[in-house]
């Protein structure tokens, strides 16, 4: 062996001392051999020194091996112990090794070769022991750090459990809130607007120029402020999923008609054109008239918000497949592409802050995708800064009442850069794209 071994024996006789000691020189083993003649020296030296190996006879002069191998073992002191036995003792050398001993050699047997033999193979052993045991160990270790992970994972998804089961109840409270809330304002709102359009109407009296501009403000006001209720009104009630489709059949040309001349006041008074063209062979669609009348006059409401000069365009065609498209475009100032899908989010708008030009609830567009996805259909956009922006909506010519807006696949933008409400729009939006208008002409 090439390392140097401490060595030591533990032997009564100095003649079987002698003959293990020259046993490993003529072996040529390098060693450093210490040899003490009873078990309670052999202890001791074990307490405070580490040896490579122990030669241990089994007859000792205080006290026989197998007694010193179990205090050994007793104080967790680990060592190769081979035990030398005289002739006969092969059935007490079987009980050493299960107490602890690593192997045994017979007194009559010792010669270099065996001797050096059954060191090597001591050593070898106990330092596959040890690493066995430390491997163990280790195991043990991270078992045990895995099952104190798999504790505080436990215990942090039973926290995240009930985060989430007051989220969902405070989300809860906030849609009754809100409903309850908006219910109770539309009343006094309505009362205002009914008693501000009974004052300006001549029969009540003549009203100086200065009074009616301010009844007209109140009721403008009073209206702007209705419509804000009615979109947090719809707006829980469709987070609460108790917002219901009122399906039938109806000519859509008069429907876009009416929102646009509810709408056409506005752009004349901002100046801007509001254009209208119709290409259905057939205008009866089955859905819901009053929601898809909500949907035009949201969209153009903010075409006409965030557009200084030039026009506003609507536009329906028919599709493939039984659906139609409707379209929404200005000559605005349009919407960044990193904004597509914050603008349909709930409660948010481009510009957050309290001094932003554009005032609103930041509901509008998100009631219009939860509405075009209740009723099967996909919202494209398009849009450039400084340009405009152009909403299409495709829907089918008859909605299934059956479709809710939580079974709708969420928003996203197609490899064009186009935006769309729903998953499954790839040919669509290369439809849309290779029907798209160009700014700021109006196109279908």
């Amino acid at each position: 062996m090439e390392e140097t071994l401490k060595i030591l024996v533990v032997d009564a006789e100095e003649v079987d001392r002698i003959a293990v000691r020259s046993a490993l020189t003529k072996a040529g083993v390098r060693m450093e051999l210490f040899e003490v003649r009873d078990g309670n020296d052999a202890f001791s030296a074990l307490s405070t020194t580490a040896y490579d190996c122990v030669f241990l006879n089994y007859h000792l002069l205080d006290q026989d091996a197998l007694t010193l191998i179990q205090q050994l073992r007793s104080s967790e002191i680990k060592v190769p112990l081979v035990v030398l036995t005289a002739q006969g003792d092969e059935q007490i050398a079987v009980q050493l090794l299960k107490a602890g001993a690593t192997d045994y050699l017979s007194k009559s047997r010792i010669s270099p070769e065996t001797l050096t033999q059954v060191l090597r193979s001591a050593i070898r052993v106990y330092r596959a022991e040890m690493q066995a045991a430390l491997a163990n160990q280790q195991l043990r270790e991270t078992h045990e750090q895995l099952i104190r992970k798999n504790q505080e994972l436990e215990r942090q998804q039973q926290h995240i459990q009930m985060q989430n089961f007051n989220l969902l109840e405070a989300s809860q409270l906030k849609s009754d809130f809100l409903a309850t809330m908006s219910h109770e304002l539309r009343t006094p709102m309505n009362a205002i607007i009914g008693f501000s359009q009974i004052l300006l109407r001549p029969k009540f009296g003549q009203l100086t120029h200065q009074q009616a501009d301010m009844i007209e403000r109140i009721l403008n006001n009073g209206k702007h402020l209705l419509m804000l209720v009615n979109e947090v009104l719809d707006f829980s009630k469709l987070e609460a999923g108790r917002l219901d489709l009122k399906a039938e059949i109806f000519d859509l040309s008069k429907v876009i008609n009416l929102a646009v001349g509810e709408m056409r006041s506005l752009a004349d008074a901002k100046n801007l054109s509001l254009l209208v063209q119709t290409d259905l062979q057939n205008s009866l669609i089955f859905n819901d008239p009053v929601r898809l009348k909500q949907i035009l006059i949201n969209l153009l409401s903010n075409a006409i918000k965030f557009t200084e000069s030039g026009e506003i365009w609507v536009g329906v065609k028919e599709l493939a497949e039984n659906r139609v498209v409707i379209q929404v475009g200005d000559t605005g100032i349009g919407i960044a592409p990193k904004n597509f899908k914050r603008i349909f989010e709930a409660f948010r708008q481009v510009d957050q802050t309290i001094t932003r030009k554009y005032p609103g609830t930041g509901l509008g567009l998100a009631i219009i995708d939860s509405l075009v996805r209740m009723m099967g259909g996909k919202i494209f956009l398009e849009s450039k800064l400084g340009i405009g922006s152009m909403f299409k909506i495709e829907l089918p010519r008859q909605i299934t009442l059956s479709t809710v807006a939580a079974d709708a696949p969420a928003s996203q933008l197609d490899a064009d850069g186009v935006f769309c409400s729903a998953k499954n729009h790839h040919q669509s939006s290369s439809q849309a794209s290779k029907a798209s208008i160009g700014y700021p002409k109006f196109k279908l």
